[in-house]
Formats: C-alpha cells, sequence, structure tokens
C-alpha cells in the first residue's frame, strides 16, 4: 500500500473509520461498509450521483475511466478536488456527499431487489401435467 492510502484515511478522520481494500491495481476505500472512493494512481476519486455530480461539474473534474474493449468506460468515481487535500473540514464534507451518494445506491438497489422478489411472489406457479 502507498503512503496515499494512510494520507487519505488521516485526512478523513472527520468521517470516522475509513478502510481500505485492494481492488484491480488500487483500493476502494470504506466507511460502514459501503465503498465511497476509490484510489488509483495515486489519485482520488468519490462516489457521485445525480445528486452530487454538478458540484464535481462546478470545478470541471472529471469521472475515472478505463478502457474496455476499444472503448473508454466512466465508473461513477469523480476525481476529488485538490483543494480538499489542505483543508480537512472540506475533505470530510466532500466525503461525507460522497458516502450520502453510496448510500442512496446503495438502498436504491436494495429497494429494486424487493420489488423484483415482490413480482417474482406474484407469479402463479408453473402446472406440471402428469402423463
Amino acid at each position: 500500500m502507498s503512503d496515499f492510502i494512510p494520507f487519505v484515511q488521516e485526512l478523513l478522520e472527520g468521517l470516522g473509520s475509513v478502510s481500505a481494500r485492494p481492488m484491480f491495481g488500487g483500493h476502494g476505500l470504506y466507511h460502514e461498509g459501503l465503498m465511497f472512493a476509490i484510489v488509483m494512481n495515486q489519485q482520488l476519486y468519490l462516489k457521485v450521483d445525480e445528486q452530487n455530480r454538478p458540484d464535481f461539474e462546478a470545478l470541471g473534474l472529471t469521472p475515472f475511466t478505463y478502457p474496455m474493449k476499444g472503448r473508454e468506460v466512466a465508473l461513477s468515481y469523480w476525481l476529488a478536488p485538490d483543494s480538499i487535500f489542505d483543508e480537512p473540514a472540506e475533505a470530510v464534507r466532500w466525503a461525507w456527499s460522497a458516502w450520502d451518494a453510496a448510500l442512496r445506491g446503495h438502498v436504491a438497489k436494495a429497494q429494486a431487489r424487493e420489488r423484483a422478489k415482490a413480482r417474482l411472489k406474484k407469479r402463479p406457479a408453473p402446472t406440471r401435467s402428469v402423463g
């Protein structure tokens, strides 16, 4: 693990416990079981959704991308603003925004699973003919 991960964890102390897990050549950063950020190539990317995306766009920040099958794929993790590395309070504010986006995504997925289960329960059971 590079020195950057412990630096980011210390920077985000105001968020609470932040753990790092290796993933695909980088690390996922987790708080209370939800991944809210990734570190790739010594850069911090924060979780973005429709609600907090305008904050990132206003600063001209961009999503993390990687090549796949001849094209660039963008993830819902966007580059963190450089200013947060000098201001821990700002870093925590941006991290909470990312964590909230991760939570909203988690809740939406759970609700979609429940709706799918409900649809399956409403289907009539298949009948088998004995013959």
